[in-house]
């Protein structure tokens, strides 16, 4: 009920000063039914105690008539019932989220987990961009369109919310094929802005079956125009990695295995930047400056539209006028 009221608005609110003629109105039925009741000096009012029903609303026609009158001011302030509409229109980016889903992500340096804070700042990004097309692409030791880019919101943040390590691909960490699977789902995108998010906790771990190495996925992501953005999400210092993909000996056992350098060339290479998320309040910052630094083209149109409701007003005032002349001119009808 209240959320009705607060989308009623008055074209004429200055029509209310009317209300100041009520009580003047008041006054000056008391002041007239004073001078009009008649009285007869007697030595006992015993026998007049008796108050009748009819006695009783005498004052119901003067209460009718106010009720009118009131509702008649109401009306000439025109109260309308807004109702807004907004449309949102402009141009979106085609966007690929492509995360790791291997059996590191499982770790719980990151609370409650690497892959559920993932998930969990993925679909507020999700949630925060209206107009862009958004996709999904996972990778472990395989790659895998989880979903195609696509405007449906619910459909997209269902899949990303029913995301587990290890349950859908073989073991491993194939950084360049799950780059050029996310590249190759832009390729036919007409967007003039392609971006794609790369999340990984770790480094290029392919198994014998790998098609794509990452610097090759490089070169396919430059081709196709698409700027890259890269996070490398671990709480634990990185070792440093070298050619061999073998990280140094006497190194902590527990290290991120990231291998930032090439997170870093993929990014710079391709117009995008390097991040790196060591915690979850981290990770949200660094969705938020991506955000920013690849604003939609957004225009918001709110379209007023008003509907009168003095003419129910009016109504009311009519109903209760033909009251107040029924009862005056029959149960209260005075007689000469």
């Amino acid at each position: 009920m209240m959320e009705w009221f607060k989308n009623i608005e008055f074209a004429y609110p200055l029509a209310f000063a009317l209300f100041a003629l009520i009580p003047v109105l008041i006054f000056w039925y008391i002041k007239k039914s004073d001078s009009r009741q008649a009285f007869i000096p007697v030595s006992s009012v015993y026998a007049f105690s008796f108050i009748s029903w009819k006695n009783k609303l005498r004052h119901l026609p003067p209460v009718l008539r106010v009720l009118a009158l009131c509702f008649v001011i109401i009306a000439l302030a025109r109260p309308q019932r807004r109702n807004e509409v907004q449309k949102i229109s402009g141009n979106g980016i085609d966007i690929i989220l492509c995360m790791d889903v291997s059996g590191s992500m499982g770790s719980k340096d990151i609370l409650p987990s690497r892959l559920e804070a993932a998930k969990e700042v993925a679909i507020q990004f999700i949630q925060n961009r209206p107009l862009d097309r958004i996709g999904l692409v996972i990778f472990s030791g395989e790659s895998y369109t989880q979903c195609p880019i696509t405007t449906d919101r619910t459909a997209l943040i269902d899949q990303i919310q029913s995301l587990e390590t290890q349950k859908y691909l073989a073991d491993g960490t194939v950084i360049g094929e799950g780059l050029a699977t996310a590249v190759d789902r832009l390729k036919k995108s007409e967007s003039p802005s392609k971006v794609i998010i790369l999340l990984t906790d770790g480094r290029e771990s392919a198994p014998a079956t790998r098609i794509i190495d990452p610097l090759t996925a490089l070169d396919i992501a430059k081709s196709q125009h698409v700027k890259v953005y890269t996070i490398g999400m671990s709480a634990a210092p990185s070792t440093i990695i070298e050619s061999t993909d073998v990280p140094k000996k006497n190194q902590n056992p527990a290290a991120s295995q990231l291998d930032e350098d090439l997170l870093r060339k993929i990014a710079s290479e391709t117009g995008g930047k390097y991040f790196r998320a060591l915690d979850h309040e981290g990770l949200k910052n660094i969705y938020q400056q991506i955000d920013k630094m690849e604003k939609s083209k957004v225009e918001i149109t709110i379209s007023k539209k008003y509907s009168d409701l003095f003419p129910v007003l009016l109504l009311g005032s009519l109903i209760f006028l033909f009251l107040e002349m029924i009862l005056r001119f029959t149960v209260f009808k005075k007689f000469p």
